[in-house]
């Protein structure tokens, strides 16, 4: 299996849609608000997409400083191509981009949590979330 990491790639909003949809991530994004998921491309920091035969098996997104943090925000691999070490190929890629001292952050999906352990991931007790329909007390 050839894989081409591709790092910033040009992603329209449909591809990004498509992968997110077929790796199950699209039940956890906002896949039908095609506004969001723009910006959520545009304004991100780092975009790395493997490619297998012109199309795209895995997409990892990130919001980072370069430096200090990166909060991983999306990794996803197709359903189909799971588990043949492209989700972690795509962490490792994305980890070239940051700085020696910087931590990738992220939020898990459910049926993800026992993966993040098996490549080295510390899981942080103290996470807490915002949703922005929440009043700040």
């Amino acid at each position: 299996m050839n894989i081409n990491y591709q790092i910033n790639p040009i992603l329209s909003t449909k591809e990004f849609i498509n992968i997110l949809n077929r790796s199950t991530l699209g039940e956890r994004r906002p896949v039908n608000d095609l506004e969001c998921i723009e910006n959520m491309i545009k304004n991100a920091d780092i975009i790395i997409t493997a490619v297998i035969d012109d199309k795209i098996v895995g997409v990892a997104r990130a919001v980072t400083d370069f430096s200090y943090c990166c909060y991983l925000s999306d990794l996803a691999v197709d359903a189909d191509f799971q588990h043949h070490g492209i989700g972690k190929m795509l962490i490792k890629k994305m980890r070239e981009q940051l700085g020696s001292k910087c931590k990738m952050i992220l939020l898990s999906a459910p049926s993800a949590v026992e993966y993040y352990p098996k490549i080295g991931f510390m899981q942080h007790l103290s996470a807490w979330v915002l949703d922005n329909s929440k009043e700040i007390l």
